[in-house]
């Protein structure tokens, strides 16, 4: 549980007691804000905000609405306001009666009675279905409904919770189209992931959320960044209890220093940090544990621009998971390394972005067409024989935002391979794919 008021010491006590509340439930709530105050976290803000809960969509995290809480941060609403609701979007466990505590959790930890909410593509679906109880519509003020299907009318009973629609004429993943009776907004251009990503949706949320334009819609950088996050498989979104994390200053080749800067063991939540960390840097986390069959995992992370309390490490899914059976062709082998890109706040669309890794260039139209919705991409040479040229891979053909591109990446040697997304670079190693870890470079 990360945790802190304006005023910790005549609050710590009553929120360590909500946290035993929540947690013996079984409940997490992400809680946006840490322990330590940062030169930026004395600056006045908005506390008295109603409570945001977001709800990501498939394969999705919390950390979705990461760009989002940033802007909301930015315009002087306090992080300790918005909340990131975990599920298992690939199936299994109710996930409404989650959802239905969660929110409950919120109010008892916040002292509200009611909240905003705002779901995202599958995530839509959830908030509709939540909504439709007539007990939990009465604890929502309003709801957003981001690049997800067209409904009948606005969410809850009869149409009786506000509600607004925010689509795009670029989604090709969801086709979005304005609902009777509410406050419908269409994008021109952004796709599947930047609806939920974007300053224009985040205009869009604040006005209605609030009754007022926002002064801003850039995330404004900070001098003084805290972080932390949640550590969970990917897809299935379960804690990756025990795991430990250990965090690196790195240089321009992708080296690691000598020593971690911090190393955190994550909870029994998945929950981890805070941790201090310069503007300007990049920063290397390597993810592992000692239980059978746990894959460690090496991330780059983009230089952080301010507070971003939902950095989320994935790790690995169960094999018998949809996100595991996808994953089982990624090699373990220290002959060869496995390199994923994962761009966080928008896909890499053939035309539009350009990506590349050492000059081969990944945003072709076969990896990249706008249909692919391609967020993540997984480079590893497929055949073991050495003679990939960025290639497809079949086996991530029927699952949409990944792709597999077939690069041959050896590992018996150091090398330092460059990441350029839109002009913007990441240098990761080529660890060994077995004992070191799966590469991931992170992309804001």
């Amino acid at each position: 549980y990360l945790g802190k008021t304006a005023d910790m010491n005549v609050h710590f006590n009553q929120i360590k007691a909500r946290a035993i509340i929540l947690l013996a439930a079984g409940i997490l709530v992400t809680i946006l804000y840490p322990e330590t105050m940062t030169a930026e976290d004395k600056q006045p803000c908005d506390n008295k905000a109603a409570p945001v809960v977001f709800v990501h969509g498939f394969l999705g995290s919390g950390d979705t609405w990461a760009p989002q809480v940033q802007r909301f941060a930015s315009n002087g609403v306090c992080h300790d306001r918005f909340f990131a609701f975990d599920w298992n979007s690939t199936g299994g466990g109710a996930a409404d009666l989650l959802l239905e505590k969660f929110i409950d959790s919120v109010l008892v930890l916040t002292g509200a009675e009611k909240v905003h909410l705002a779901g995202h593509s599958a995530g839509g679906g959830r908030c509709y279905s939540y909504l439709s109880e007539p007990s939990r519509a009465a604890r929502v003020i309003s709801y957003v409904h981001i690049g997800s299907s067209a409904n009948r009318g606005p969410a809850g009973p009869e149409g009786s919770v506000p509600t607004m629609n925010i689509y795009s004429t670029g989604d090709k993943v969801v086709r979005g189209s304005d609902i009777p009776g509410a406050v419908n907004v269409r994008l021109e251009g952004p796709d599947h992931y930047q609806v939920a990503t974007s300053p224009e949706t985040f205009r869009q949320m604040y006005s209605f959320f609030y009754g007022e334009q926002p002064s801003s819609d850039e995330i404004i950088p900070s001098e003084e960044i805290t972080i932390g996050g949640r550590c969970l498989t990917l897809g299935t979104n379960q804690p990756s209890s025990g795991a430990l994390i250990e965090i690196f200053e790195t240089d321009i080749k992708g080296n690691p220093g000598s020593a971690p800067l911090a190393t955190f063991t994550a909870g029994s939540m998945g929950n981890w940090g805070p941790l201090s960390v310069s503007p300007q840097k990049i920063y290397m986390f390597r993810v592992s544990s000692e239980r059978a069959a746990f894959r460690s995992v090496i991330y780059y992370f983009e230089p952080f621009l301010r507070d971003n309390y939902l950095v989320y490490l994935r790790t690995f899914p169960p094999a018998s998971s949809l996100a595991g059976l996808l994953l089982a062709s990624i090699p373990a082998d220290d002959l060869q390394s496995v390199i994923g890109i994962f761009s966080s706040s928008q896909a890499i669309i053939n035309g539009r972005d350009e990506l590349s890794m050492e000059g081969i260039e990944l945003s072709t139209m076969a990896l990249a067409s706008a249909a692919a919705t391609m967020i993540s991409l997984f480079c590893f040479d497929a055949g073991s024989d050495n003679k990939g040229m960025a290639e497809p891979m079949a086996s991530f053909a029927a699952m949409p935002f990944l792709q597999g591109a077939d690069i041959p990446i050896q590992a018996e040697t150091d090398e330092t391979w460059v990441i350029a997304l839109n002009g913007r670079t990441i240098s990761v190693r080529n660890w060994r794919s077995k004992s070191d870890g799966v590469v991931i470079a992170v992309f804001r």
